[in-house]
């Protein structure tokens, strides 16, 4: 069955936690011990209903608070697809658990308080998403309930928020009229809206075509174990080992092994006890070649008539995570895929101010601050530009001295 990632974003008390609560009650996505446990709790909701934003909040301080800190992900599925969804912090502070729960969605649902309109929270959460490359966002204007279902206050909103769009290149937007709290327009249409001709929002996941990056000419395999038995029985056996990051192999398919540049073609695909012919995005696989090629983990198995950039000097944006703030004086290690070299940030081209937009030169990345940077590595990285092919043009930096994840990046361009 097919499977949507999809996260939410708005500001602080916009109902994105309630909104994930709704699409699991009215679902019956809930068990039977988590709805004995929501009803037992002392938070409840003014009319004295049962306060849905329990379900998502993990940790303590979110329970006391009635905020998201950390990124919760939960899981539930329709006759007609699966669904993962991770609720992701509104809070500034909080940008890089934002960006870690947005990295792997094929959707984006930003919420606006319709008493509200678009503030500066919602311009910030939308350039992430602008920034991520994730194709389909869904504008779902909330607290309908609160603004008597004013059709007027809707289309206002919806015509500020299509100068952001435009602005941002998003794409693809649509627009639904909520509200969490009542259950409107979330799972089934709203008879309360009936001005309101679209989809509920359930509906529209379901159908909503995730654009699954499944093109051959971006096939690519890091490698992340070569196998070679060297027994009696299997004394021949030569099998390169990793989970394919995008593209489809097929058998006979020509080959580039980078960085070495060697070449050869597909002579068999193992997919557990099976040998199928073709390895598609998202399998763990063991591809064998036709030819006895130097192999290590590290490499990258691509398709031979489109190869993807190669090099040690890189442009990219940076998203900073750690407490420590950047330091250009010092070696840090940047992890592609399987492969794992010593890098620096030699160059901070700017640093954008994610509430208004405007770019500034800089010299320094603090804690959740975005911008553009060069990074020189040790050894080159067979790469994508993330607008391309997300799942092989991003990486993450790791401070040697802490182990630490310390930035996620972006690949923009190879700098000549």
């Amino acid at each position: 069955m097919n499977i949507l990632k999809f996260f939410t974003a708005g500001s602080v008390d916009d109902g994105k936690s309630t909104l994930i609560g709704r699409l699991l009650y009215d679902t019956d996505s809930i068990l039977a011990d988590q709805l004995e446990a929501l009803q037992s709790s002392n938070r409840k909701n003014d009319d004295g209903t049962i306060d849905l934003a329990i379900l998502t909040d993990g940790l303590r301080a979110e329970r006391e608070q009635g905020i998201t800190i950390d990124v919760a992900y939960k899981y539930f599925q329709t006759d007609k697809r699966k669904f993962i969804i991770a609720d992701t912090p509104g809070h500034i502070q909080y940008t890089r658990n934002m960006v870690t729960g947005a990295s792997t969605a094929n959707l984006a649902i930003i919420l606006i308080d319709a008493r509200n309109g678009v503030v500066e929270q919602t311009i910030r959460h939308s350039y992430l998403v602008s920034l991520l490359g994730i194709k389909h966002v869904v504008v779902c204007i909330n607290k309908m309930d609160m603004v008597g279902y004013s059709e007027n206050i809707y289309n206002s909103i919806i015509d500020k928020y299509k100068v952001l769009a435009q602005q941002l290149k998003l794409a693809d937007v649509n627009y639904i009229p909520v509200s969490a709290l009542r259950g409107d327009n979330i799972v089934q249409n709203s008879d309360r809206m009936e001005w309101y001709e679209g989809e509920s929002l359930l509906h529209f996941l379901e159908q909503v075509d995730t654009d699954n990056l499944d093109k051959s000419q971006f096939a690519r395999m890091p490698v992340q174990w070569v196998i070679r038995p060297q027994t009696d029985e299997l004394h021949d056996y030569r099998g390169y080992a990793g989970r394919v990051l995008s593209g489809t192999f097929n058998l006979n398919d020509r080959v580039t092994i980078l960085p070495s540049g060697a070449s050869s073609a597909i002579e068999k695909i193992e997919f557990f006890d099976q040998a199928p012919d073709a390895a598609h995005a998202g399998q763990s696989v063991t591809i064998h070649l036709k030819d006895d090629v130097d192999i290590s983990r590290g490499d990258t198995i691509v398709n031979a008539a489109a190869l993807p950039q190669d090099s040690k000097l890189i442009e990219a944006d940076l998203c900073w995570m750690d407490t420590r703030a950047l330091d250009i004086s010092i070696m840090y290690l940047i992890q592609h895929n399987s492969k794992t070299t010593k890098c620096k940030i030699s160059e901070i081209l700017h640093k954008v101010d994610i509430n208004t937009l405007e770019k500034h030169p800089a010299d320094e990345f603090k804690l959740n601050d975005i911008g553009r940077v060069i990074v020189k590595t040790a050894d080159a990285l067979a790469f994508d530009l993330y607008d391309d092919n997300r799942a092989n043009g991003s990486a993450i930096l790791v401070d040697s001295r802490t182990n630490l994840t310390v930035g996620a990046l972006m690949f923009r361009a190879a700098v000549e």
